[in-house]
């Protein structure tokens, strides 16, 4: 429920064959958040985790899905102030405000007001001009929130929390624990094109096919670039599936909550690969709104994070691609 509309910007790469530790390959999948997801494991007991998988989902959706009345980000949003957070909240809200203080407000979640009224939210697109967008930025800035024990406070009851650029990613980690606090060393977690990999298949890496930038939703998927995972999370933000057009405009998902108005970049899409899927989830977004040069040049500031990318940008009406320098041996580009 958190995301919808083309949400899968990469796809996962199956491999069949008899495993040699003779363990059984299972597979879960569902849908959920908006979208689908796809859980394989190795097991040696055969038991299939579905049930758990799906009542961890549901549980992340009563604390963060902006599309259940009465799920806990709902409330906040609403200015319920009985309501309490959970463990899930406080994790993605403290994940959210550290990337932000990093981004320099680049990446904020209390764009919700903006998204709603850009048509990309769970309320009706509004009829918007620049002096509407002003207005809506009086209540965007993660300065105005912050957490008091187990209360989120608001300076102004008319910001709303959106967890959209986020939650996936953290969800991928959540069920990746689950799988780990069962023994599970070999799995790959994919949920909605965000995944986190660890151990082997066939006595090979997890292999996770990058798509190739194409705005029709319709049109075969064609893959840009193969990538070896292992023990790392993998997320990419684009463009070029969630947006519209209207009057031979087309606005993207992605707001920049700098404008209050859709990122316009090079970028097409940017994929970033952490130790964990709530870093790369948000990081993902944060660089679609940086754009191509502004992203390298914090990569390099900041190699404290030990982020790999690789981005798909436009150069002039052509396609092109960076990818980080320790990320080229693990990447097979297919063009």
């Amino acid at each position: 429920m958190i995301k919808f509309l083309f949400p899968i910007l990469a796809s996962i790469i199956f491999f069949t064959g008899c495993n040699s530790n003779k363990k059984s390959l299972i597979k879960v999948e569902g849908n959920a958040q908006g979208t689908t997801y796809h859980i394989s494991y190795l097991s040696d007991d055969e038991v299939n985790h579905k049930t758990a998988i799906d009542s961890l989902l549901k549980e992340i959706d009563a604390s963060m899905s902006t599309w259940l009345p009465g799920s806990i980000i709902s409330r906040i949003n609403n200015n319920d102030n009985s309501v309490v957070v959970d463990q899930y909240f406080i994790d993605v809200f403290n994940k959210s405000l550290e990337v932000s203080e990093k981004t320099d407000g680049l990446f904020d979640v209390t764009v919700g007001p903006l998204v709603n009224s850009w048509g990309f939210g769970f309320t009706k697109k509004a009829t918007l001009d620049s002096t509407t967008i002003d207005s809506l930025l009086h209540f965007v800035g993660y300065k105005m929130l912050k957490l008091e024990g187990n209360k989120i406070i608001k300076a102004k009851p008319e910001i709303k929390i959106d967890f959209n650029a986020i939650a996936q990613g953290y969800t991928v980690d959540v069920l990746a624990n689950y799988l780990e606090s069962k023994g599970i060393d070999n799995y790959l977690v994919e949920l909605g094109g965000e995944l986190k990999a660890k151990g082997k298949k066939e006595n090979e890496n997890w292999k996770v096919g990058i798509d190739k930038p194409d705005e029709k939703a319709t049109s075969e998927r064609k893959l840009e670039a193969v990538i070896n995972l292992n023990n790392k999370a993998l997320a990419t933000s684009g463009n070029y599936r969630k947006f519209y057009e209207e009057s031979g405009q087309k606005f993207s998902h992605i707001i920049d909550p700098r404008t209050g108005y859709p990122a316009k970049q090079d970028l097409l899409s940017a994929t970033v690969i952490a130790d964990d899927g709530i870093t790369a989830d948000a990081y993902a977004t944060a660089f679609m709104v940086m754009g191509l040069k502004k992203s390298i040049r914090f990569l390099e500031d900041n190699k404290d994070l030990k982020l790999e990318v690789y981005f798909i940008y436009d150069d002039n009406g052509n396609l092109k691609t960076y990818a980080s320098e320790s990320l080229k041996k693990w990447i097979k580009e297919l063009h």
